[in-house]
């Protein structure tokens, strides 16, 4: 009997426990700069070697499968976490307390561009735009030799580029990921799978199969929302969820997707919408919640914090959805050449979609003469040669800003 209760355990979270996620998160939210990719490596400093709540083969498989699924990696992995640890309560915390911080600065920044016009317009903001410059093309850098890393790879994303700047907006970006995965499914040869060492999580195949429905429902459904109601809530609530459900291969993917989202509608404008994300690379935590500050900031009902709030957790929805999803299912989903394929295209085509976002409306809304090249420049060096933290290269970036 000992023995069959022993076998029936269900680990119940603890409010103890709870509280021990939140506040390791709250200090990671508080002190991760460098983006998703160091985010994961403060992970595995703080919950591998630290705090051992998993050892390292199970923490690099659950990486692996968090950088297949579209949506925050970082964060992914971050809710995963919290889940192992502390169950459903502890995703949440997970979330919320890594989250919060970058959110919450976004939100006081958006109040200061809208009480005060000019701020918009002044040097330092001027000098964040030509930051995002940089940042976006050292992000365009790496990303390319990592997922382009051969030429039939490097076609793709030229020919998605192409794609994405004759044909800008959502319907060429959703155009040239789906045409991306087919080719890659198609022309590309993925590598073996490996061992698989990821341990089950506390979430069944049934609760796997309900949030990829409520993922399919909300992504098919916004839109046709939306196409009935003509409301600016709905419009925006679609947009947002799309760039949340649709990015592969890091945060900076978000660009392109946010703007096409909220930019041409005229619920932001172009440089709103530079300045806040210029300002969202100064910050520690998820450059998701780059959403916190666009709901703070556009013209729809949902004014101030409230707007930020709700544009906050409606991109992370779909990333919490699809990685509920996929836990139950990795060791199959992972096994399968073709679902590794199809991923290996769609990364070369979002680098191309980042290469077009970089172009139009990155370069184009911050570079107008050659003294603004010059600085984006200085600012591109110091990110990839001298590997210099973000934070500064934004600060760098403000004083120039001020002084051309």
């Amino acid at each position: 009997m000992a023995h069959s209760k022993s076998t029936q355990y269900v680990d119940i979270p603890r409010k103890g426990m709870v509280i021990d996620v939140f506040m390791a998160f709250l200090r990671l939210g508080l002190t991760s700069f460098g983006g998703p990719i160091a985010h994961l490596g403060y992970f595995r400093a703080e919950f591998v070697e630290r705090r051992r709540w998993v050892d390292d083969r199970n923490y690099v498989d659950l990486v692996a499968l968090c950088q297949l699924l579209p949506g925050p990696s970082s964060s992914q992995v971050g809710m995963a976490l919290g889940l192992a640890r502390a169950g459903w309560p502890g995703l949440l915390a997970a979330w919320a307390a890594f989250t919060l911080p970058s959110a919450l600065a976004l939100i006081f920044f958006a109040y200061g561009i809208t009480s005060f016009p000019g701020v918009a317009e002044s040097g330092w903001v001027y000098g964040l735009k030509i930051a995002a410059v940089a940042i976006v093309g050292q992000a365009v850098w790496g990303m390319a030799k990592t997922s382009c890393p051969d030429r039939p790879r490097a076609t793709l994303a030229i020919l998605a580029a192409l794609l994405t700047t004759l044909a800008p907006g959502a319907a060429g970006q959703l155009a040239a990921i789906l045409a991306a995965g087919a080719a890659g499914r198609c022309f590309l040869q993925a590598p073996g799978p490996g061992a698989v060492h990821l341990p089950g999580f506390a979430v069944s195949g049934r609760t796997g199969v309900l949030a990829l429905i409520f993922f399919m429902v909300l992504i098919a459904g916004l839109p046709v929302l939306d196409w009935a109601m003509k409301s600016p809530i709905t419009q925006l609530l679609d947009g947002v969820y799309r760039a949340g459900a649709l990015v592969f291969g890091g945060g900076h993917v978000v660009l392109p997707l946010l703007e096409s989202a909220v930019v041409p509608t005229g619920a932001v404008d172009a440089t709103e919408f530079l300045a806040g994300y210029g300002a969202a690379q100064a910050i520690p935590g998820p450059l998701f919640t780059f959403a916190a500050y666009l709901g703070t900031v556009a013209a729809w009902p949902l004014q101030g914090w409230l707007g930020g709030v709700a544009l906050l957790c409606v991109i992370f929805l779909p990333g919490m959805l699809l990685l509920i999803a996929a836990l139950p299912f990795w060791d199959g989903l992972r096994r399968r050449a073709t679902i590794q394929s199809t991923i290996l295209g769609i990364n070369a085509g979002v680098v191309g979609i980042l290469l077009s976002a970089l172009y139009d409306p990155v370069w184009t809304s911050a570079i107008h003469d050659n003294k603004d090249f010059a600085l984006a420049l200085a600012c591109f060096a110091l990110l990839h040669f001298g590997r210099v933290q973000p934070v500064l290269v934004v600060l760098v970036a403000g004083v120039g800003g001020m002084y051309l």
